[in-house]
C-alpha cells in the first residue's frame, strides 16, 4: 500500500474510502473544502464599510437631478438645506469627503503662517496628510487633553491664543473635534463645547468644528446636533460614518462662508455634476441618526467582553472601542486569521460596530477572540 496520503477531493459530501485506506482517512475535522470552511469576515475597521441597502440604492435611482456646478442640483440643495436646519447654521455645502470639508474650512480662515490649535491626535493633524499645511498654509499645534481623553482644557486654549510679539506666530483659530476619532469616540457636552468657543472668542480666535461622528455625539448625549454646534464659525459633518452612505461629507456657516467655500472646492476638483443621486443617499442616511444607538450598545457589548478576556479597555462613549495589547501589530494580524477585521489607532486596536453588524455579530467575535 503507498504510504503517499489520497489527495482531498473537493466535494460537499462525505466521501466514501475504500476499507482498506482506513487508515488514511483524514480526522474528521480535517475534511473540507477551504471554500466551504472559509471563515465569515466580520469588518470592524470603520463604520464607513457599510453597504448602500434597497431603500438607499431606490433613493438613487430615482432622485431629481441637475447640474450642480451651473445650476445646482435639487436634490443636493434639499441635502444641504435640511443639514443646515439639523445643525442650526446658515448654509451646507456638499463635499465629496469630510477631509475635503476640513481643508475648505481651514483655507477660508487662515492666511499663510497663521497658527492653528487642534487637540492632540486630531484627524485635522493626523490623518489628513498635512493638507492644513500644504494647502492652507497654516501652522499646526497640537494641545494636550485635559483630565477628559479628547477634550482641550480651556486654560490651554487661552494660553495658546494670546498675542505675542509681531515677530512670534500669530494664532488665528481654533479647531474643535466632537467626536474624537483617535481618543476613541469621546464626546464634548454641549457646556464644555461653550466654554471652549466662549475662551476662543476671548482671545480672537476662530473657531472650527470637526463634527464627522457629531451625529454620535448628539445621540449619545441626547441632544440635538445644533446644540453642540452653537458659536462656531464652521462645522464640517459626514454622512458615511454609522449613516450608510456611500460618499459625502458637508460643510457649512455663514451663507457668505459657503459662497466662499464653493469656490474652494471647485479648486481642489469637488464640484459635481448631476450630485443629486449622492445626495439621496445623504437625505436617507439623515433619516438614521437615531439608528446610531445601536452601535453605541455594540460598542459596549464588545468592550465588556475583551475586557473579561483581559484585554485593555475604557466602556466607549460611544462607537469606536479601542483596546491596549503588548502588541498591536501581532494582535491585528491573529484577529484577522479567525476573520475579525481591525485597524491599528493611537497605539492599540480599534473596532467600530456599524450598522451592518448585529449583537449577534459581536458575540461572535468576542467568541472567535476567547478562543485564540
Amino acid at each position: 500500500m503507498s504510504t503517499v496520503a489520497r489527495p482531498f477531493v473537493v466535494t460537499y459530501a462525505t466521501p466514501s474510502w475504500d476499507a482498506r485506506d482506513v487508515a488514511e482517512v483524514p480526522p474528521r475535522g480535517m475534511w473540507c473544502d477551504q471554500i466551504v470552511t472559509k471563515v465569515r469576515e466580520i469588518d470592524l475597521r470603520s463604520d464607513t464599510v457599510t453597504q448602500p441597502d434597497e431603500r438607499m440604492r431606490l433613493a438613487m435611482s430615482r432622485a431629481e437631478v441637475g447640474d450642480d456646478v451651473l445650476d445646482r442640483d435639487p436634490t443636493m440643495r434639499a441635502l444641504e438645506e435640511r443639514a443646515a436646519d439639523l445643525l442650526g447654521v446658515d448654509a451646507m455645502l456638499w463635499v465629496p469627503t469630510a477631509s475635503m470639508g476640513n481643508i475648505i474650512a481651514l483655507t477660508s480662515h487662515l492666511r499663510r503662517g497663521d497658527r492653528f490649535l487642534a487637540p492632540r491626535l486630531a484627524h485635522v493633524l493626523e490623518n489628513e496628510l498635512g493638507t492644513a499645511a500644504w494647502l492652507s498654509g497654516g501652522m499646526p499645534e497640537a494641545v494636550d487633553w485635559g483630565a477628559w481623553p479628547g477634550r482641550m482644557p480651556v486654560e490651554s486654549v487661552r494660553a495658546a491664543g494670546r498675542v505675542g510679539p509681531y515677530h512670534s506666530l500669530r494664532t488665528t483659530l481654533l479647531c474643535l473635534e466632537n467626536t474624537h476619532n483617535g481618543a476613541g469616540g469621546t464626546v464634548t457636552p454641549p457646556d464644555e463645547h461653550a466654554k471652549l468657543v466662549a475662551t476662543a472668542r476671548d482671545v480672537g480666535l476662530k473657531v472650527h468644528l470637526d463634527g464627522a461622528r457629531l451625529w454620535h455625539a448628539s445621540v449619545a448625549l441626547s441632544v440635538p446636533p445644533a446644540a453642540l454646534t452653537v458659536g462656531v464659525d464652521t462645522v464640517q459633518v459626514c454622512l458615511t460614518k454609522g449613516l450608510g452612505a456611500p460618499m459625502g461629507s458637508l460643510v457649512g456657516g455663514s451663507t457668505a462662508f459657503v459662497e466662499e467655500a464653493r469656490r474652494i472646492r471647485k479648486m481642489l476638483g469637488g464640484g459635481v455634476r448631476q450630485g443629486g443621486i449622492v445626495a439621496a443617499a445623504g437625505l436617507v442616511a439623515l433619516d438614521r441618526i437615531p439608528d446610531l444607538a445601536e452601535d453605541h450598545v455594540n460598542a459596549r457589548k464588545l468592550a465588556t467582553g475583551l475586557a473579561e478576556l483581559g484585554w485593555e479597555v475604557d466602556q466607549p462613549e460611544t462607537n469606536i472601542v479601542l483596546a491596549g495589547t503588548p502588541d498591536t501589530e501581532a494582535s491585528l494580524a491573529a484577529l484577522k486569521r479567525v476573520g475579525v477585521l481591525a485597524v491599528p489607532m493611537s497605539g492599540k486596536v480599534r473596532f467600530i460596530p456599524h450598522r451592518d453588524i448585529t449583537a449577534k455579530d459581536i458575540s461572535e467575535v468576542v467568541g472567535r477572540i476567547a478562543g485564540l
